[in-house]
């Protein structure tokens, strides 16, 4: 049976051009798409062989299903 998990994505522009994926909930998973949408696509490619692993080795799956997302602003001299 099939379960649909949630995960939080960092994206990150390249300097070079492209981008930087990070999944917080999956420690090590790391992808990288030429755009934003390739970028995304990777993501649940790289998620989902994460996936696999875990479940090979008989491992704990982590998602985000309770996670708050937020972001702060702070002013330094």
């Amino acid at each position: 049976m099939l379960k649909n998990l949630h995960y939080n994505l960092i994206i990150r522009p390249e300097p070079g051009g492209g981008f930087t994926v990070l999944v917080p909930a999956l420690p090590g998973c790391v992808t990288y798409g030429k755009s934003l949408d390739e970028a995304r696509k990777m993501a649940g490619d790289a998620i989902s062989a994460y996936l696999k692993s875990v479940k090979k080795h008989k491992g704990d799956i982590q998602h985000d299903e309770k996670s708050l997302v937020t972001s702060i602003d702070v002013a330094y001299a």
